[in-house]
């Protein structure tokens, strides 16, 4: 289905990343995946391409282009011709904006030229132990001491755990309010600061995961993001943005994967004739493209919403959820029309399916999109049960 939201500026964009990946990023891919992680240079090349932190100002060294469309292409064509694992857009969208919306001034200054550069590559660290979808039960503490903050705690699961720089680091600095939350940006040589194990995981091999670790972490005023009582309401404003971000990456995940099976049931025969000319293969792909294009069409509506500023926090829920479950769903169906080779490391469908199942997982579960959905539409439990 042709796409209408992008012009040519868009579209020779396209063709500059499409390149860009090709060359610095694909053939370096499966090394990364045996690795555990990705080069930090991938970071810095990218930065010297202009494709990080594209929405801040230019005095920083920024292109100061805030179009989501832009940021859309480059998870686009990281997803095809790269890999799913390589997040440029947590850093670039996910964390960034943190420092360049909350910061202080002499933070941006110092910061965020090497945020764009990729010489600094940038995590959040919000996930705990015992807290995960849960922010209200976050136990890292943050006190403040004169000026600066002593913060104390543990996170894990971080991606960008082992490469980044800098963090922003969600810490209560209210102890009788769930809500009262701080955020700080600790730097790789902050005393007291140290990183646990790149953990293995069932997918994303590229993206590093890490356990990161707080004792008495001194953390100057000018670290400090915004109210540090207010972080809470912070970290809810940008959820919209993140879900965008998934929901995309998502989507973008299962049309690889639908055009990988496409191009395999053509080649592959069984009983003398093409795979893909058997009524079964050819219903599954007929459905899953009709999927891919509502979703699709859906996703690009909601990109130009939020542009405009637009975007809700229910709506956004709605594109994570019906992303996540769409990618699950045609992982599965090109594994199964993959055969025996879909369940293959050396066929890309086989780790991408692996790739695929943290998606209803991250940036908040399938079943905490239901809820806020059903929240928007009148369907509060606590209310309902009150009435």
């Amino acid at each position: 289905m042709k796409r209408t939201i992008f012009n040519e500026e868009h579209d020779m964009f396209r063709d500059s990343v499409r390149r860009f990946m090709q060359r610095e990023i694909a053939p370096h891919v499966e090394r990364w995946r045996e690795a555990g992680a990705c080069d930090p240079s991938a970071f810095s090349k990218a930065g010297e391409q202009g494709l990080l932190c594209m929405w801040a100002e230019e005095k920083y060294g920024g292109l100061g282009i805030d179009d989501f469309r832009f940021e859309q292409i480059v998870i686009e064509e990281t997803i095809r011709h790269g890999d799913i694992g390589l997040f440029l857009s947590l850093h670039s969208r996910l964390v960034g904006p943190y420092i360049g919306h909350l910061g202080s001034a002499e933070l941006k200054s110092r910061l965020l030229p090497k945020c764009i550069s990729g010489e600094t590559i940038l995590g959040i660290a919000m996930t705990e132990p015992g807290a995960g979808s849960d922010l209200a039960g976050i136990k890292s503490r943050a006190v403040q001491d004169g000026d600066d903050w002593l913060l104390n705690g543990s996170k894990t699961f971080i991606s960008n755990g082992i490469n980044g720089g800098a963090f922003v680091v969600a810490a209560r600095t209210v102890p009788d309010n769930p809500h009262g939350i701080g955020l700080f940006v600790v730097e790789g040589d902050m005393e007291g600061f140290s990183r646990g194990r790149n953990l293995k995981k069932m997918g994303l091999k590229t993206q590093d995961t890490a356990e990161l670790f707080f004792d008495n972490v001194r953390v100057p005023a000018a670290n400090v993001l915004g109210d540090p009582r207010k972080g809470f309401y912070n970290l809810m404003h940008h959820l919209a943005e993140e879900r965008l971000i998934s929901a995309a990456q998502e989507v973008a995940h299962a049309e690889v994967a639908f055009d990988l099976t496409k191009d395999f049931i053509l080649e592959r025969k069984a009983f003398g004739k093409p795979i893909g000319s058997f009524q079964n293969s050819r219903f599954v792909m007929a459905e899953m493209r009709t999927a891919l294009d509502v979703t699709q069409s859906f996703i690009d509506q909601c990109v130009l919403l939020h542009n405009r500023g637009e975007l809700s926090a229910e709506l956004a829920a709605e594109a994570k959820l019906n992303c996540s479950e769409l990618e699950s769903k045609v992982m599965d169906a090109c594994v199964q029309l993959h055969g025996g080779a879909g369940y293959m490391s050396e066929y890309r469908i086989s780790h991408m399916f692996t790739d695929a199942r943290v998606s209803r997982i991250y940036a908040g579960t399938s079943e905490i999109m239901k809820e806020i959905i059903a929240r928007s539409i009148g369907l509060d439990e606590r209310k309902l049960l009150d009435r």
